[in-house]
């Protein structure tokens, strides 16, 4: 339901698609860019899902981004319809061609404008508090806009922004979706049985205060982390100026969103709090009494989902583990 990334140790889903040869990035740009020869290009690093490649382009100023989904093919329209959609409250990258069917050799792609800035993770790693904190705030009022686009029901966002089936049917389908995870066999290996007893009382002592989220019908991005949002000085201010990969984005609660940016916000020792929140609040956010703890208990969601797959490295369990232990634990993680 929620994505996944984190500020620790970078793992994302899926493995990387194949590498595109030089003519067929040329193939791509003539039929995009008609014109338009290709000067260099190399492959973007941090995506594990689908091939990203940066590419200069003779005549243009600033780089472009193909972009080519390995997948689901049908994520190539999702991105483009919701790049469209939300580009005029929130800094996406410009698409310039979309081929959502694919051709014979490459997969559906997109086009599009390179945004130049930092992600968060490599501010973050600057280790300066005041530029952080900034840019914290920025992201609140970020995703307050983002949460401002309503859909009719809550569910995933197929082609077209039109909403699938619920990812659970019935009630409490939070507690229920995070059941389902811990009745994988390999999630259960990897926790063991008193752990995931522990996860199943905690989410269900719960179930009334989630319940009341499971209706709501706003815009998620489901993988809002820092690797996924670009900041750059504006007006002398770190700004928000981009923000990428909506593939697995939903219609649902913010709280996932907030979950899965506080991922590993430690209480003890604050970097991007209060700022996030009251940036979030400032720009129209509304977040409810005890909103830390229901943004983790929707974070919880992805993170035992993450451990029912089978390609999982084994060297990250523990971290995960940590991350579930902490939440059911009211703790800062490891």
């Amino acid at each position: 339901m929620a994505g996944v990334g984190d500020d620790k140790t970078g793992w994302e889903r899926g493995t990387r698609g194949a590498p595109l040869s030089e003519a067929q990035v040329s193939r791509v740009l003539a039929r995009a860019l008609p014109g338009r020869a290709l000067r260099s290009f190399e492959w973007i690093a941090g995506g594990l899902i689908n091939t990203n490649l940066k590419l200069q382009v003779e005549g243009l100023e600033g780089a472009l981004v193909l972009r080519v989904y390995t997948r689901d093919p049908s994520a190539c329209r999702k991105e483009a319809d919701l790049h469209a959609l939300v580009s005029v409250r929130v800094p996406v990258p410009e698409v310039l061609y979309a081929n959502a069917e694919g051709s014979e050799e490459i997969g559906p792609h997109l086009l599009m404008r390179w945004i130049e800035g930092l992600t968060l993770r490599q501010l973050k790693a600057r280790r300066n508090a005041p530029e952080i904190a900034e840019a914290a705030d920025s992201i609140g009022a970020t995703l307050a806009r983002i949460g401002g686009f309503t859909f009719p029901r809550p569910g995933p966002i197929g082609p077209g922004l039109v909403i699938g089936p619920p990812f659970i049917e019935g009630p409490d389908p939070i507690p229920t979706f995070v059941e389902k995870c811990l009745s994988n066999p390999v999630t259960s290996l990897r926790l063991g049985q008193e752990v995931v007893l522990r996860i199943q009382d905690h989410v269900w002592s719960r179930a009334t205060q989630l319940s009341e989220l499971s209706e709501d019908r706003r815009l998620v991005h489901s993988d809002f982390n820092s690797p996924n949002v670009i900041v750059d000085r504006v007006e002398d201010r770190w700004t928000v100026v981009g923000v990428l990969d909506w593939e697995f984005a939903h219609s649902g609660s913010p709280l996932f969103d907030v979950g899965n940016f506080l991922r590993y916000e430690r209480r003890s020792s604050p970097l991007l709090e209060p700022h996030f929140s009251d940036g979030y609040r400032e720009s129209g956010g509304v977040l409810p009494e005890s909103w830390r703890e229901l943004s983790r208990l929707c974070d919880l969601t992805s993170l035992c989902e993450i451990l029912t797959r089978p390609d999982l490295p084994e060297s990250i369990v523990p971290e995960v583990a940590d991350l579930i232990a902490a939440t059911i634990e009211d703790r800062d993680p490891r």
